[in-house]
């Protein structure tokens, strides 16, 4: 073939290519149509214009046909992503709810008209000639969700006061919200006592308040006798109840405002234990935003240090080495795990710096976990000139942890979890077993958690025979709606009680992310199985715990495709994931599944994170899994999984590929695990 017909080929190909690209333009106007039909039919019923369950159904829905053409899964999920967004945006603009600052901002509220955080949501927007329309919200969960269902373009939550100290409810709702802090504001508090018209201080019975201004105005309700506090929800709220009872024996701490709107009398002014009563109030909302050049702005981020001596310290000094200035550091336990601390910080500066992402990048090494939630011009911080190079551009939270940086850069989709990013092997230590230490690690137990009698058997052959987790399933994905299903909630709580009888840390698999939190306030180990390994959402919900992810292979799935699964989690802040070999389906069905033993050692070249092998699931027969278990320690895992059952002919869930106890026993001893071997902390 002559140059000439080569080159009459490519010009072909291009006319073909932008044929295909003008029809993606028109797919793109028709979907743009069907999305502002969609606006006008959700403004009909009052839905929220965002649905993000359905949103990570639909890509994953589209990641899967991308596969079956041979397209890559992370371009699936770049691509349509933006799509979405585009959508939402298309939907709210069209219905009124879009963040535009020209227009008007509507923002929700714990409270009504007349609260702390109406007066602060008025001083902040007002400050920037902002027109605000108000959605008043009965708790602060509820004003979050306002936002994410998009009735909201952001909320004004209380974060601390002078007197009171930290507010912890906000501090747990804005790790699991999914908003972005973008701005805050200390907001000066005055209290007075207000009554009806007529009341009097001494004829004082009963004061209706907030909790925090109880705490605030302790001293001066130490000084009326015979009168009895009673919390309320809200401090204009208590203002409107006293207004409604019309008892002039009945008083409210609130704010002058609330007295103006309810025609309440201001009894006394300024009852505070202190003059200088302020309260810091955040701004939340969907986006992050861009902070111009020379703009001072704060960063708050929230983590979790390894348990052990000089762990704090030395995440607190890469700051320093950073020459990034620290202006807060507040510790709160961990819900479900009150032995541990989260440490919520600020700290001078924004993520789009070269400085703070160098910092955080080093940070998400040495934490177990690790969330920005957010940065936001700060009115606290001097004027000062940033540092930035004519390129830099401005990136949100999640992007200054995952954006790749020339030298780490992975074309495969996945960075936190490659050895690019961190070359030592990340360590996860759970009741005492140390994934990806020196040490194998055994989990054992039953598929399913079948009853009382036969998860304590299974718990006592467990910790006697050596081994260092009970494995156990509560909850089931059957391929067969006949099949046993796991007792659910029952059966977690059994298998935890056997757990803390026999000194064990326990592991279970959760299936959707509405089960998370309650699985995660049982289970030391959060379980994907291989059904959910792309189930997006459910990756997103473990990395926002702080609990360790045992992230199965899906049957079908590459190590790269698990790897970038494995990358949701780790960008959501929880950097404590254990990766799962356990067999793929491929046309030899001599054995359940194909056990690939080489992802172990290319596992181990590519990621930090520990690898662990499932030969039960692989085999589909017991007496294949002590040779599996053994080939998968030559080979370098850092754990084996097996199931183990008193009894697996009468096993309700994978009976033939159970261990008998004996078999177990015997496993162990060619593994090398010595019976009795107690595991501490557990």
């Amino acid at each position: 073939m002559n140059e000439s017909q080569n080159r009459l080929d490519i010009d072909q190909i291009r006319i073909d290519i932008d044929h295909v690209d003008s029809e993606i333009v028109n797919l793109l106007a028709e979907r743009k149509g069907l999305s502002l039909r969609m606006a006008h039919e959700k403004g009909r019923v009052d839905q929220p214009s965002r649905d993000q369950s359905r949103e990570e159904d639909l890509i994953a829905k589209r990641v899967a046909s991308g596969q079956d053409h041979d397209l890559d899964s992370g371009l699936i999920i770049q691509v349509w992503r933006a799509i979405v967004d585009d959508s939402v945006r298309v939907q709210q603009e069209a219905l009124g709810r879009g963040a535009d600052e020209t227009t008007g901002v509507t923002v929700a509220i714990q409270g009504i008209e007349g609260s702390y955080s109406y007066l602060a949501c008025q001083q902040y927007f007002g400050a920037r000639g902002t027109e605000v329309s108000v959605v008043t919200s009965r708790t602060f969960s509820e004003a979050i969700q306002n936002v994410r269902d998009g009735r909201a373009d952001a909320t004004v939550l209380p974060m601390e006061n002078t007197t009171s100290g930290a507010i912890t409810e906000v501090y747990d709702l804005l790790l699991e919200s999914g908003l972005h802090l973008t701005g805050d504001i200390k907001f000066k508090v005055r209290h007075c006592l207000l009554g009806v018209q007529g009341a009097s201080i001494a004829d004082m019975r009963k004061i209706y308040c907030h909790t925090q201004a109880v705490a605030q105005c302790s001293e001066f309700l130490a000084t009326l006798e015979d009168c009895e506090v009673v919390h309320f929800s809200d401090t204009a709220l208590s203002g409107k109840r006293i207004k409604d009872l019309n008892d002039p024996s009945i008083g409210a701490i609130a704010s002058e405002e609330a007295a103006r709107l309810f025609d309440l009398e201001v009894l006394k002014s300024g009852i505070a234990n202190r003059e200088e009563n302020y309260t810091r109030f955040v701004v939340v909302a969907s986006d992050p935003i861009d902070i111009p050049e020379g703009v001072p702005a704060k960063t708050s981020i929230v983590m979790a240090v390894s348990n052990r001596p000089g762990a704090l310290m030395d995440a607190l000094a890469i700051f320093s080495e950073g020459d990034i200035n620290l202006v807060k550091l507040e510790s709160r336990p961990i819900l479900h795990n009150p032995r541990e601390e989260l440490f919520y910080v600020d700290f001078e500066g924004d993520v789009s710096e070269k400085t703070v992402d160098a910092v955080l990048s080093t940070l998400m090494k040495e934490v177990r976990f690790l969330k920005v939630l957010g940065s936001y011009p700060s009115r606290d911080l001097r004027q000062k000139p940033k540092l930035r190079t004519p390129e830099s551009r401005q990136v949100n939270a999640r992007e200054a942890l995952v954006e790749p940086s020339p030298t780490t850069d992975d074309p495969k989709g996945y960075r936190l979890g490659s050895r690019g990013h961190k070359s030592s092997s990340t360590v996860v230590e759970v009741g005492g077993a140390r994934f990806g230490g020196d040490d194998l690690v055994m989990i054992a137990g039953p598929c399913a958690v079948e009853s009382w009698d036969q998860i304590v058997a299974t718990a006592r052959e467990v910790r006697d025979a050596g081994a260092s987790v009970l494995r156990g399933g509560c909850f089931k994905p059957r391929t067969s709606p006949y099949s046993f299903q796991g007792l659910g909630l029952e059966g977690l709580d059994m298998l935890a009680e056997a757990g803390k009888t026999f000194g064990l840390p326990v592991v279970t698999e959760v299936l959707s992310p509405e089960d998370v939190d309650a699985v995660a306030k049982k289970s030391d180990i959060l379980q994907i199985g291989t059904r959910n390994m792309q189930n997006f959402s459910l990756l997103a919900a473990v990395g926002r715990t702080h609990r360790p992810v045992l992230l199965k292979r899906g049957m079908s799935s590459s190590l790269d495709e698990l790897l970038q699964a494995a990358e949701y989690i780790l960008a959501e802040g929880n950097q404590q994931v254990i990766l799962c070999e356990r067999g793929i389906r491929t046309f030899e069905r001599s054995t359940r599944n194909t056990l690939d033993l080489s992802a172990v050692p290319v596992l181990k070249s590519r990621t930090h994170l520990p690898v662990v092998v499932d030969p039960s699931h692989a085999a589909g027969s017991r007496d294949l899994v002590p040779p599996l278990a053994l080939a998968a320690e030559a080979v370098g895992a850092h754990g084996i999984m097996v199931e183990i059952h008193p009894d697996p002919d009468t096993a309700l869930s994978d009976g033939p590929q159970s261990l008998h106890f004996h078999q177990f026993e015997h496993l162990m001893g060619a593994l090398g695990i010595p019976p009795n071997r107690r595991v501490s902390g557990g």
